[in-house]
């Protein structure tokens, strides 16, 4: 199934990338476009983490999200669309809620990389933190509701970013933890448009953003 990917990268870059082991914390529409990603990439193990069920406010931009799949879980999903694409790849589903009661029974030394496609920002937080004790590399998302401009999505230093309330949030929260150091995020550099009640979002922005988590894992990692 390979054979365009090898048309661009060497067999020993194949090889580095199927022997990844990913976790991907957060499978709405940047979690589950950065594991389809993944997934078609090559890697060969992927750890999958949310709590959450499918349902028909998904249907307008979650890769993973269809009609026959409301209310399935969405880690299982995940596996099973991941195995229809790739039957040998190994998907870790767990349903759960990430946080402080459960974060210590993750072993961190697994992955090569985490992605943190959370909404939460106590999870982003608590991540960050993680990532640095273990020494694990991390990527992470930030805002990407209220937007509809993908060609706005840039990687970056979190201490650099722009127009991103979440990110802003979260900084606040690290510096008063004492955290400065370099925490790489994808962020959207676009104006968020204010809706009259809560947050929209459309299909291209956090597809967009997903992709871009994935295509920087693999990139760096070849």
């Amino acid at each position: 199934m390979f054979e365009r990917s090898l048309r661009i990268i060497s067999f020993d870059q194949l090889v580095k990338i199927k022997n990844l082991n990913i976790l991907i914390v957060g499978l709405g529409g940047v979690g589950g476009a950065a594991f389809e990603a993944l997934v078609r990439s090559g890697v060969g193990k992927i750890t999958v983490i949310d709590a959450d069920v499918f349902d028909s406010s998904n249907l307008n931009r979650q890769l993973l999200s269809n009609v026959n799949n409301i209310g399935h879980n969405k880690v299982l999903e995940a596996s099973i669309r991941a195995k229809s694409i790739n039957p040998d790849i190994l998907v870790d589903s767990k349903k759960m809620f990430l946080d402080e009661s459960n974060i210590n029974d993750i072993d961190f030394t697994l992955y090569d990389y985490v992605l943190d496609c959370c909404d939460s920002v106590n999870t982003k937080v608590l991540l960050i933190e993680k990532c640095k004790e273990y020494d694990v590399k991390l990527i992470t998302s930030m805002g990407t509701g209220n937007r509809l401009d993908p060609s706005k999505l840039v990687i970056t230093d979190i201490w650099k970013t722009n127009y991103d309330p979440l990110a802003k949030k979260i900084r606040s929260i690290l510096r008063k933890k004492k955290i400065n150091y370099k925490i790489r995020v994808v962020t959207s550099t676009e104006i968020p448009c204010k809706p009259k009640e809560g947050v929209g979002s459309f299909v291209f922005v956090p597809n967009c953003a997903g992709f871009f988590m994935a295509s920087f894992v693999i990139n760096d990692i070849i």
